[in-house]
């Protein structure tokens, strides 16, 4: 998002409850188990601990009792814009991976085009993260919700955590990965990705050096397909009950 194109802040007259809330009390049980959780054990956990998270959210605006959450919803099209092209790189990578899996069958051994696709592919992932980097500091600005716009900043930051998987090595070490891990861990997590890259850049490709690890590759693909899907409907979810709530 430019900076002529910013969110304009207004309140409206709704108040959030207080963080001694029942349900305030969930969200940020949620948001500390996301915040202490690091990349080590998978990307996918962390997105299922995002969709909780976002279920608490739930039952949290079900109090009808939030206060400027017309900023909220405002930003809601953000979350729902970065996570549906992070669903559209997923499919688009789980696609060059099958092709180039169904070339070595054939013997065709097309690691040309797969390279191609990748090229491609994190051209859309950097400038994903650029918009996602701009959008974590025009968070910043959001004071009024403080516990709402906690739950984007973790939202953001998993995102993150998704697209440095994705990326090329060179794109691992990224700011808002570094508030759910340590640098070691991210590049743990990037070695199902970057053993295909590492494999197709090699001088002597063989293909039987190739199949199992772009076969890793589709099962974690696939794994954070699934997640980021759930996660997607969450956040539908999270906006149309906020509409329901400015609505009444």
């Amino acid at each position: 998002m430019s900076s002529s194109n910013k969110i304009a802040y207004h309140a409206r007259s709704i108040s959030l409850p207080t963080r001694s809330h029942p349900l305030a009390a969930a969200v940020e049980e949620q948001l500390c188990n996301l915040r202490t959780s690091d990349l080590t054990s998978s990307i996918s956990n962390n997105l299922v601990a995002l969709k909780d998270l976002y279920e608490c959210v739930e039952d949290f605006l079900s109090t009808n009792e939030g206060k400027c959450l017309d900023t909220v919803l405002d930003r809601s099209v953000m979350l729902l814009d970065i996570c549906g092209t992070i669903k559209d790189v997923l499919s688009q990578m789980k696609q060059s991976a099958q092709d180039l899996q169904s070339s070595i069958r054939r013997r065709s051994n097309e690691f040309d085009a797969y390279m191609s696709s990748r090229k491609k592919i994190c051209k859309v992932i950097r400038n994903c993260l650029s918009d996602l980097k701009r959008n974590s500091k025009t968070n910043d600005l959001v004071t009024e919700v403080s516990l709402l716009t906690e739950v984007e900043a973790t939202t953001l930051a998993v995102f993150e955590s998704v697209l440095s998987f994705l990326s090329a090595p060179k794109q691992s070490n990224w700011s808002l990965v570094s508030k759910l891990t340590t640098k070691r861990a991210t590049q743990q997590v990037t070695n199902e990705v970057t053993k295909v890259d590492i494999a197709l850049k090699s001088k002597d490709i063989e293909a039987k050096e190739v199949q199992k690890p772009l076969a890793d590759l589709e099962m974690n693909l696939q794994d954070l397909e699934d997640g980021l899907e759930s996660v997607f409907r969450c956040l539908i979810k999270n906006r149309v009950s906020l509409l329901n709530i400015l609505n009444q």
